[in-house]
């Protein structure tokens, strides 16, 4: 695809299903189709951010001096947000799983509720007459789907505790009487709230940047403006939990990730 000012247009979609996507081959696709629509007509190459995209970019901007390889912002910050919210313990990133590790821990602990609620019939039944909502799950289809899953469950707060305060929840806890339990304590717990809530308050301005920019629009010429203010919002907002002394954490980790 290609845009411009005068908004998206289709050029061609090429089956890859049985080739091997090296950087060469990806290379080749591009550079046809910079040859097509005319290398003086193009700015730069956008992909996402996977290692083989990035060294075909690098080789692209190598041959052809005046094109640039961007990555795609909405990718990067769908890394992003997985790397708070679902931080992974390996070397490299160390210091961002030490910083994040109760980040994923309420991620775990909220997917946890959604699955018992969501995958028992009788406690689905429950919930539903007391919302007409979905309890949304993570899915890596998705953009900042972890995030738009903690959202959902904020939003439906109220019910999730009418829920579990319900005289027929009590009914239906004999298949599994330590999951019910730890559910209930989970939702009762008013602290679990607030931890939940700092987390959607400091990834707020990553959410937002990713619903600007996850549009067939243009919008290139806004991103890094708004990169740097979504970067200092979410330094704020980290600042400001910490002076509340509400749960620290060094806002030094969003460099590391962003």
């Amino acid at each position: 695809m290609a845009i411009s000012d005068g908004g998206l247009v289709f050029l061609k979609v090429v089956d890859t299903s049985s080739e091997i996507k090296s950087k060469h081959y990806i290379v080749d696709r591009m550079a046809g189709v910079i040859q097509e629509v005319g290398e003086e007509n193009v700015i730069q190459v956008i992909t996402d951010n996977a290692p083989v995209c990035k060294a075909a970019g690098m080789i692209i901007e190598s041959s052809c001096p005046k094109v640039f390889w961007t990555p795609c912002v909405v990718h990067t910050l769908n890394l992003a947000s997985k790397n708070i919210c679902a931080a992974k313990n390996t070397e490299r990133n160390e210091v961002v799983w030490t910083e994040c590790n109760w980040i994923t821990q309420i991620a775990d602990d909220v997917s946890f509720v959604r699955n018992f609620i969501m995958n028992r019939s009788m406690r689905n039944v429950i919930f539903k007459q007391f919302s007409s909502f979905k309890l949304l799950d993570v899915s890596d289809t998705r953009f900042a789907s972890v995030i738009v899953m903690l959202r959902r469950f904020k939003f439906l707060k109220r019910s999730l505790q009418s829920v579990v305060i319900n005289e027929e929840w009590n009914s239906y806890r004999e298949d599994d009487m330590d999951k019910a339990q730890a559910t209930k304590e989970f939702i009762l717990n008013d602290i679990w709230w607030d931890k939940i809530a700092y987390i959607i308050d400091f990834t707020e301005p990553i959410y937002n940047m990713v619903r600007v920019c996850d549009t067939d629009e243009s919008t290139l010429h806004l991103v890094y403006e708004m990169w740097d203010s979504m970067i200092e919002k979410v330094k704020a907002s980290i600042y400001r939990h910490d002076r509340e002394k509400v749960i620290p954490m060094s806002p030094h980790f969003i460099w590391l990730t962003l």
